[in-house]
């Protein structure tokens, strides 16, 4: 395929909550290229077929159950919650310390897989460093791990590793997420000048050789994460601000080594536009129409990325309806799940996704393996279509609180005629007409009050 980049308007889509706004919000970036990689586009198709993946954030921030990293940066804006009896240096010293209690003893990643499995989920993301810069990985460059801290001795310290092995024996497809902006780092965050704001806080200009240093220190990282952990599908890369031409890290030169490393891995640096963002994606949000390029919406299963006590988790039923919508515009949802602080999937976690997972396996055939249809939407009804274009799904979501209706009805796609329309749920055929652009399916009683699929051929 010829490099093409989509016109800037597309930056003008307006975007859709899916949940609160919580914390910062990275901007979707204006345009998409399209890879030149054989190996990356065969990649990237086999990631479209999957649709639902886990991203997990889990590090110091676990331990006390607060907001992952951010509450060591010094903006003024009211997400960024700090104890107000403590200095921002006493605070960013208490933050760092963490690092002597975080001895996730209980650490087990099998159970993370097994919860995942059953979701239905079938990519898996991993942070391996947050922008606090303390890494979930044996790293050689700094001592700042929790392979160095009190957990050092469990034979589980490089966590990243049996991460990645417990997804892999799964059959999932493995993603590394890596912070390029590194807060404790002396060549980022440098002790000689003040913290005002996540960016780099002195003059590169000035001080070249700190700023090749950091380069450097995150070549090298990258280099560990993609020689030592076996075979990975995608880098996702975190920090956007991280960018030329102000903070150019040379991303020619990262990715380069990082395809020897690993021929064809989707790499996603998130927000900057250009051959290196591999996929897009739109944070807590679900764009308003469908995009002509791959793209995931990252939503936190709560409203937090890391576990938090206590925490308000999103519903089997909403969780499975984003899952549709992301599906019917071209997307993936990449859900956000926080480990404890012990190393677990905590149980109320387990029970949603659960039920996600359940609801999966009867209706998954609308969901997997699918790829959009003009008509994607009438009412409550998304629709997605087969590879071949044959085949086509009516997805009734039925909204939270609510009752199956006696009758779906939508305008467009009209069932071939004569076709046989079946209902995933008891995978059997239903009644329906069709007339003036409307499809009327009427719904046998005794159904399970849940979103509905209808599969038939439309010629």
């Amino acid at each position: 395929m010829k490099i093409k980049t989509l016109s800037t308007v597309l930056s003008f889509i307006f975007i859709s909550t899916a949940s609160p706004q919580q914390g910062f919000v990275h901007q979707q970036s204006e345009g998409y290229v399209v890879p030149t990689d054989e190996k990356v586009l065969q990649k990237l198709d086999r990631w479209q077929d999957l649709k639902f993946g886990v991203l997990f954030h889990w590090g110091l921030y676990s331990v006390p159950g607060i907001v992952e990293s951010w509450s060591i940066c010094s903006e003024d804006v009211d997400w960024i919650p700090r104890d107000s009896t403590m200095t921002y240096s006493d605070y960013k010293k208490w933050y760092w310390d963490l690092k002597d209690q975080f001895n996730p003893t209980d650490f087990d990643p099998d159970q993370w897989a097994t919860v995942m499995e059953k979701a239905g989920m079938k990519y898996a993301i991993f942070t391996t460093k947050h922008h606090d810069g303390f890494n979930m990985f044996d790293t050689g460059e700094t001592d700042f791990s929790i392979a160095n801290g009190p957990f050092k001795n469990h034979p589980k310290a490089d966590v990243a590793k049996f991460v990645f092995e417990a997804f892999r024996k799964k059959n999932f497809m493995i993603g590394a997420y890596f912070s390029k902006p590194d807060w404790h780092n002396q060549n980022y965050w440098w002790n000689y000048y003040a913290t005002p704001n996540r960016s780099v806080n002195y003059k590169i200009e000035r001080h070249p050789q700190r700023w090749e240093n950091f380069k450097k220190f995150t070549y090298n990282q990258l280099n560990e994460i993609t020689s030592n952990y076996g075979s990975m599908d995608i880098l996702w890369l975190d920090g956007g601000w991280v960018a030329p031409p102000r903070q150019d890290i040379d991303m020619d030169r990262i990715a380069g080594m990082v395809r020897r490393n690993q021929p064809g891995i989707l790499i996603v640096d998130r927000t900057v536009k250009g051959k290196h963002e591999n996929y897009q994606t739109p944070e807590r949000s679900i764009p308003d129409e469908q995009l002509p390029f791959p793209w995931e919406s990252c939503i936190p299963l709560s409203n937090d990325w890391g576990w938090v006590p206590n925490a308000p988790y999103k519903s089997a039923r909403k969780v499975i309806n984003t899952l549709i919508e992301i599906t019917a515009k071209g997307g993936c949802l990449l859900l956000g799940v926080g480990p404890t602080a012990q190393g677990l999937i905590e149980q109320p976690v387990a029970e949603r996704l659960e039920k996600v997972g359940e609801w999966l396996e009867v209706n998954g055939e609308g969901i997997y393996n699918t790829r959009t249809t003009p008509g994607y939407k009438s009412g409550n009804t998304w629709f997605t279509a087969g590879k071949d274009k044959k085949r086509l799904y009516a997805i009734y979501a039925l909204p939270e609180n609510e009752q199956l209706p006696p009758t779906i009805e939508w305008e467009g796609n009209p069932p071939a005629k004569g076709a046989r329309m079946i209902l995933l749920q008891n995978n059997k055929p239903v009644k329906w007409k069709s007339g003036s652009n409307k499809t009327t399916v009427y719904l046998p009683k005794n159904l399970e009050q849940e979103s509905l699929v209808l599969s038939f051929n439309i010629n």
